[in-house]
């Protein structure tokens, strides 16, 4: 049986999760079923392996399907819900996000991440601050452990600043992405956040790259930090999607981080890819 998430966070063993994109809101009927069986698919063969799958909310301002209701409804009781981590923006109606995160956890998901979400595009956010909304939903729904953000690409000391807040209403964190082709950023966040005694654990954010398409990769860069150079070269060099993803997965480790979620699997082999990822670096899911 899959452990809570929390619990394996402040475990000894080290946590590696897939970030998967629900099916976007506009799409017709016929292809949004097919999207989300193959979501289903991804998922099942994920759970089989023991891997947590994260499920985006409003990824990169574009609205997506409501990933817990479709879940409820068509995966039964086959996949444990303590695998499946639900994220959520504050890129909704208030009354929304508090109905949610009462339905995860009368659904028997154990935890939640929430996040403030993009302000330059989609929706306007409900709330401010992202701390805020956990609040609300930390007096709303008490039994549901939440997740909050941090981002090694900015100023270290300001985001450790964050974590250790008061404020903060989360008991684990998720990261931007990062990546062994730019490591000097997250160092300083390691080295911060170990200095400062910060307690709760987090999840990093590794993201699996498909080919050194320049104009995809300067696309990303609108929403994430993107080594463009580097991929181009390391691909040119004749590295794989598999091995470059892997060979950010093995430096964070060796900079003493456990815990990751990595984002952009292809939907149609997620657990396969993973898995290759995982040989590759050396370790088990």
């Amino acid at each position: 049986m899959t452990a809570p998430l929390l619990e394996a966070l402040r475990g000894n063993s080290s946590v590696i999760a897939a970030e998967l994109r629900p099916p976007r809101a506009e799409l017709g009927s016929l292809e949004g079923m097919d999207a989300w069986i193959d979501m289903y698919h991804a998922v099942r063969d994920l759970a089989r392996q023991g891997v947590r799958v994260c499920l985006t909310d409003s990824a990169v301002g574009m609205q997506e399907e409501n990933n817990l209701r479709h879940l409820v409804s068509n995966l039964g009781l086959d996949v444990p819900r303590d695998g499946i981590v639900p994220f959520l923006t504050t890129k909704h109606s208030h009354e929304y996000c508090l109905s949610y995160a009462e339905q995860a956890g009368q659904h028997g998901f154990s935890s939640l991440v929430v996040l403030g979400g993009d302000r330059s595009v989609g929706r306007a956010r409900c709330v401010d601050h992202a701390w805020e909304l956990r609040r609300d939903i930390r007096s709303r729904v008490p039994g549901v452990a939440l997740g909050g953000w941090a981002n090694p690409q900015s100023d270290a000391a300001t985001q450790v600043d964050y974590l250790l807040d008061p404020h903060f209403n989360g008991e684990f964190y998720l990261t931007q992405i990062v990546s062994h082709l730019n490591p000097q950023p997250l160092e300083r966040f390691l080295g911060e956040a170990r200095r400062r005694g910060v307690g709760i654990p987090g999840m990093f954010g590794v993201f699996y790259y498909r080919s050194a398409n320049a104009r995809t990769l300067e696309t990303l860069s609108n929403f994430l930090p993107v080594p463009v150079k580097g991929l181009i070269d390391e691909f040119a060099a004749g590295a794989t999607p598999v091995d470059i993803c892997a060979r950010t997965l093995r430096a964070c480790m060796d900079l003493g981080v456990r815990h990751f979620y990595i984002s952009n699997l292809p939907l149609s082999n997620a657990a396969g890819t993973l898995a290759a990822i995982l040989e590759r670096v050396g370790v088990a899911a």
